[in-house]
């Protein structure tokens, strides 16, 4: 009799695995085939899911703990490849691959959109003042290398100062190209005025 019940509870978490589309777990290898467009394409999108911003830290550390179970051959019955895909997701979106430490939510990529999607349209406001074009192009390529440095490969550590360099580099080139671009605007326009006049007087 015990047999017969081991039996159905192993069918049936056979069934709840196969009848899950996804694929066989793989520990620190991406969920979807890195061969085509569209399984890249999806990769992407998992890496930049916002909803792992709103993971609280009871899921982060069920999500971690999940993840070594597996490691160590320890994982309890009946745990689905669904679930594991999730918790490496959930742990790869917060934790840093090589300290494992959180990284700071605004310089994560899975907040890259929401944190930098307000810079982008303070990049694009018409009729800026050269204090604004100097503000929203200092503040974007501050996020960037946060963003950059946030998620940089500490395994091989690199001093501050190529970081500060390649910063000051950056903000000041995007500043400068900035307000040229700003100062070329009128003369742009009154050029493309000039010539649509003499046109339709040709008319």
């Amino acid at each position: 009799m015990a047999d017969t019940a081991t039996t159905a509870s192993a069918a049936a978490a056979s069934a709840a695995s196969a009848s899950s589309d996804a694929p066989p777990f793989q520990l620190g290898k991406p969920r979807f085939q890195q061969t085509s467009f569209y399984g890249r394409f999806r990769h992407f999108l998992d890496i930049i899911d916002p909803r792992t911003l709103f993971v609280t830290e009871r899921r982060l550390r069920e999500a971690v703990q999940l993840l070594e179970d597996y490691k160590h051959g320890t994982l309890r019955p009946g745990v689905t490849n669904e679930q594991l895909w999730s918790a490496q997701k959930i742990k790869q979106a917060i934790l840093h691959p090589d300290t494992n430490e959180k990284i700071f939510m605004p310089f994560r990529m899975s907040g890259y959109i929401p944190f930098g999607t307000p810079i982008v349209v303070g990049l694009l406001l018409p009729n800026q003042t050269l204090a604004s074009t100097v503000f929203w192009q200092w503040l974007n390529q501050s996020h960037n290398a946060c963003v950059n440095y946030a998620n940089r490969n500490a395994t091989k550590p690199s001093p501050a100062s190529k970081f500060i360099q390649g910063y000051l580099g950056a903000v000041i080139s995007a500043v400068s190209i900035a307000i040229e671009t700003s100062q070329l605007e009128p003369e742009i326009a009154q050029a493309t005025s000039s010539r649509t006049v003499v046109y339709n007087k040709g008319l």
